[in-house]
């Protein structure tokens, strides 16, 4: 079986301009941030993203990698809205489509098994019709009750984190929910992880469940090892959210400056000078 691995920089040079790029996790828990702040670093642009989203979307909206965003929810979890995004919207600097949780699962599932859409009472009843006015009705053709058709969303790349994977692309979290991460790359053309750590095959069952080995190697084109990639948002068992991190991130959006500095300590360098830097403010703060 052919080795996958690759380095954060291979899978963005894998990325272009106007792709549709579907990111894992849920809202500022097990995000591929590491990927993430790669394409942050790179000459990408016009994107269109879809994610449950947390500080994945608010970061490439701030950095004007954005053309749209599709999505359920843009929340940092213990912070209500990602202050970037919330700015973003409301200057109407990104065109948006925004779904019923239920709906965007739906969206990914009818793309990974490749129907055109999904009928769904997710939506119903809701202003979710209104904001999407090429929504459309279908009718049960066993019966009269009328339905959402969800359409499918197809994805060109999709970008996901976990715990832990092989070198073949066996994906695997230990946490307490896999999130969707397996739709979205059932839905793309290509599907990248990254992971805390790669393991020998055998390893990723030898301890816990085999069930918990959620991503299917047939399903990614490459897999990263980059610990502590989630950060600041949480990959637990192997740590929780960074808060006073996020804490910091959301103040400094709010004022030009205080955002100027904070991407001169974190965001201007390496993936390694990232990390060297928020190890760094942890000893501070200590």
């Amino acid at each position: 079986m052919a080795d996958k691995t690759l380095t954060t920089r291979d899978v963005v040079s894998r990325l272009e301009s106007g792709m549709t790029v579907g990111i894992g996790g849920w809202g500022s828990r097990r995000k591929p941030m590491a990927l993430v702040r790669e394409v942050l670093r790179s000459d990408l642009k016009d994107l269109t993203v879809v994610s449950y989203g947390g500080p994945d979307v608010g970061l490439l909206c701030a950095a004007g990698k954005v053309k749209k965003v599709v999505f359920g929810f843009v929340s940092l979890d213990s912070i209500a809205l990602d202050p970037h995004f919330r700015a973003a919207r409301q200057q109407g600097a990104v065109e948006v489509a925004e779904y019923d949780e239920g709906m965007l699962q739906w969206g990914l599932y009818a793309a990974g098994i490749r129907l055109p859409f999904l009928p769904t009472r997710a939506g119903l009843g809701s202003d979710v019709m209104k904001q999407n006015p090429t929504l459309k009705l279908v009718q049960d053709p066993y019966g009269t009750e009328q339905l959402v058709a969800m359409p499918s969303l197809r994805l060109d790349v999709a970008l996901v984190h976990m715990n832990r994977a092989d070198a073949q692309g066996n994906g695997q979290f230990l946490g307490p929910d896999p999130y969707f991460d397996d739709l979205y790359c059932l839905a793309a053309e290509q599907a990248f992880m990254s992971c805390e750590r790669i393991v020998p095959t055998v390893e990723l069952s030898a301890t816990v469940h085999p069930a918990t080995i959620k991503i299917n190697r047939q399903l990614v084109t490459g897999v990263v090892e980059t610990p502590n990639g989630a950060h600041f948002t949480s990959c637990a068992p192997d740590y929780e959210r960074d808060e006073a991190f996020q804490r910091e991130y959301v103040k400094a959006a709010g004022d030009r400056q205080a955002w100027a500095a904070f991407e001169k300590r974190y965001l201007s360098g390496t993936e390694d000078d990232y990390q060297a830097a928020v190890t760094a403010r942890a000893e501070e703060a200590a």
